[in-house]
């Protein structure tokens, strides 16, 4: 059952990596056969139409799912040690979803012409799905998106929960990961409709989520998490660091909670 429980986990990573490496030629418009660009659809009606309603399941899907409610009745249907591997499979079915159905609007918004302009537009571009990358090894990577999980199911171990220590980013601001997500989709030298439509919903689901999740997490963990939230930046790295351990983790991602 264990090497079956694994297997699963790997499964459900590998998908999410999969979807996340298409996310980034999506929004950058290269190297994947439907990316957020395109001809113009024929009615430009139905094109907002489909894409506010797969926006809206991909952030449906993500808060509701995140929920500690949910979580503890859905943990009496999906064994716990895959708990997270289901719910990252959910998510990048819900991205992939988007991919697929995407509706092009071409109508141009702004566009850079000036070389030097587009190799630092594309240099902030990179930047930020780098940054999103980077801090999710600053917490813990594997066990964010369900691999740990599984793995100490494999080997017989109980789970524990990882201590959160705020290192790197997590030190100048509460949620990096989110903000990553925000430079790399407004970092753009072409900006059309379609792109503006993805990146002003997605900004709104990001700041959306934090709102959920914080309430969460001042509920979980009270004066910790509050003596964080006060010390340190919630997006922008502004202020002050903190060097105070929390106990459980603090931050999520628009498409990881």
């Amino acid at each position: 059952m264990g090497a079956l429980t694994f297997l699963y986990g790997a499964a459900c990573y590998a998908f999410f990596l999969a979807t996340f490496l298409y996310a980034i030629g999506f929004v950058g418009n290269f190297l994947v056969p439907r990316s957020i660009d395109g001809a113009a659809p024929d009615s430009l009606g139905a094109a907002l139409l489909v894409n506010v309603v797969l926006l809206g399941i991909f952030a449906v899907q993500h808060s509701v799912m995140a929920r500690p409610a949910f979580k503890r009745w859905w943990t009496r249907i999906v064994p716990r040690p895959v708990e997270r591997s289901t719910y990252v499979a959910f998510a990048s079915a819900a991205l992939a979803l988007l991919f697929w159905k995407w509706q092009p609007i071409p109508a141009v918004v702004w566009h850079v012409d000036d070389k030097a302009g587009v190799a630092v537009l594309y240099g902030v571009f990179a930047l930020g799905w780098l940054i999103v990358l980077l801090a999710t090894f600053m917490i813990n990577h594997f066990d964010l998106f369900g691999l740990r999980q599984v793995y100490l199911r494999l080997i017989g171990v109980p789970y524990s929960q990882v201590d959160f220590k705020t290192v790197g980013f997590y030190k100048h601001m509460r949620h990096p990961i989110m903000f990553g997500f925000l430079v790399a989709f407004w970092a753009t030298p072409h900006m059309s409709a379609g792109h503006l439509l993805f990146s002003v919903a997605t900004t709104a689901y990001i700041f959306i989520g934090i709102f959920l999740e914080e309430r969460d997490l001042a509920a979980a963990h009270g004066a910790t998490f509050q003596k964080y939230r006060r010390e340190v930046p919630m997006i922008l790295p502004l202020g002050g660091s903190s060097d105070s351990k929390a106990d459980a983790p603090l931050s999520g991602s628009p498409r990881v909670r």
